[in-house]
């Protein structure tokens, strides 16, 4: 057997660094290109859970997570602008670590193993035999009519009444959860109609984030203190699922398709379908398989894995941002555990 041919990953995210950890585990040569630095943060709900979670144990990388500060979450609770449940217990229990520590942990990670990783990298898209696509989002500016853009933003002074907590609005919802050094994370998803002004932006991120005039969201973080170096933004989300077996090229994690952030389930899929694409991965760099065939298997894996909690995630992020539905939603929720159990285990 001929030495094992080499892999380049195209972004240094969750997908691109979980990825090339496994093939470095498994003796294969990788480049990673990314086009920031490392530790950064990103828009994400840092929220773990589902069966991402049983992959990094068998990558060797959950004991990364506790050492590191992440948060264990147990319990959740659920706001309209007027209503709200009491904490209840998830069906599973899920970890909470921000971004600026969980990638830079991943990245030295890589390092570590003997892969190469090149910041400030900016790559172009090329469709080539050894290079898989982990860019991130497909970015779609509107989505009939309306753009949708997400923020994110860390702060202190915040007494959460439950481990995570989900606050809906006519415009969007916000998700708040512990993370490792006393913060809490503040994230959330917003609509905004096509060719709308987009007004004061400094301004516009902070009352968005706050939540709507008498709001448990805006009481909740009435005292926060805002780490306004951890702000980030972005826009163009596209929240139409996509199967994989669609891509002319090789994808991992949202460069396949993205989850409503409402689901928590965005970080699990990115890890589950870089080990999902280790294994036709590395037949293809031993050469024991075509690349074709291993696209088409790895495609393949991922929309079998993922194609229900796409389909549940859409319905339920439907019923979510419909206004006439959030407090019957709410209230449904606080007098029976089935709806949110169902929709927590059906999304992952």
């Amino acid at each position: 057997m001929g030495a094992p041919k080499p892999i380049t990953i195209v972004g240094g995210g969750l997908a691109g660094l979980t990825l090339g950890i496994g093939l470095r585990q498994r003796g294969v040569p990788v480049t990673i290109h990314e086009a920031g630095r490392y530790p950064r943060h990103r828009v994400c709900g840092e929220f773990i859970s589902g069966r991402g979670q049983a992959t990094l144990a068998r990558l060797g990388l959950q004991d990364l997570l506790a050492p590191a500060g992440a948060v264990n979450a147990r319990t959740t609770a659920f706001f309209s602008a007027t209503r709200s449940t009491p904490p209840r217990p998830l069906p599973s229990a899920a970890w909470c670590l921000s971004r600026f520590t969980l990638d830079a942990l991943l990245a030295e990670k890589f390092r570590a193993l003997g892969g190469e990783l090149l910041e400030d990298k900016r790559s172009p898209t090329v469709f080539a035999e050894g290079i898989v696509q982990a860019t991130g989002r497909r970015a779609r500016p509107e989505t009939g009519g309306t753009r949708w853009f997400g923020l994110k933003i860390h702060a202190r002074n915040v007494a959460l009444t439950a481990d995570l907590e989900m606050h809906v609005s006519a415009h969007g919802y916000v998700g708040l959860c512990q993370i490792n050094g006393g913060e809490v994370n503040v994230c959330g998803l917003f609509r905004k109609r096509a060719g709308a002004a987009n007004g004061n932006q400094a301004k516009d991120w902070s009352e968005r984030l706050r939540g709507p005039a008498g709001s448990p969201l805006r009481a909740r973080l009435a005292a926060a203190e805002f780490d306004e170096h951890s702000f980030c933004a972005i826009a163009g989300l596209s929240l139409l699922p996509q199967p994989a077996a669609g891509r002319a090229e090789i994808c991992v994690g949202d460069a396949i398709t993205m989850i409503p952030p409402v689901t928590g389930n965005g970080m699990s899929m990115a890890f589950e379908s870089a080990e999902l694409a280790l294994a036709p991965l590395v037949a293809w760099s031993r050469n024991e398989t075509s690349w074709p065939a291993a696209r088409q298997k790895i495609a393949g894996d991922c929309d079998a894995a993922f194609a229900r909690r796409l389909a549940w995630a859409k319905w339920l992020q439907r019923i979510i941002l419909n206004p006439s539905l959030q407090n019957p939603l709410v209230t449904l929720a606080a007098r029976s555990d089935w709806f949110w159990r169902l929709a927590f285990e059906r999304t992952r």
